[in-house]
């Protein structure tokens, strides 16, 4: 499949790309390989062979929820080069 010089231009303006002459040019053809490589591999006769989601055999390892206590906010509030009031950082005011 040989895609044209606009069909390349616009799918450089859908990806947001500015191509020169010279790059719409390689790209034209590199695309065009590409596609009829992908096209290639469509016509392979894959009858009889199963669907493979993933080759490794491995499965997902799901690890246990330890809740702990983790109360750092005092010590995260005493680092804290700002004025503290009621537990929070008091910021400037913006207005």
């Amino acid at each position: 499949m040989q895609l044209t010089k606009a069909e390349v231009k616009h799918i450089a303006t859908l990806a947001r790309l500015a191509l020169s002459d010279a790059e719409v040019d390689k790209f034209s053809k590199q695309l065009s390989d590409f596609l009829s490589h992908a096209k290639a591999l469509d016509e392979v006769n894959t009858d009889g062979v199963e669907p493979i989601a993933q080759i490794t055999g491995l499965t997902n390892v799901i690890f246990p929820d330890d809740v702990k206590d983790c109360d750092v906010s005092e010590a995260l509030l005493e680092q804290s080069p700002q004025s503290i009031q009621d537990n929070m950082i008091k910021v400037k005011n913006i207005f």
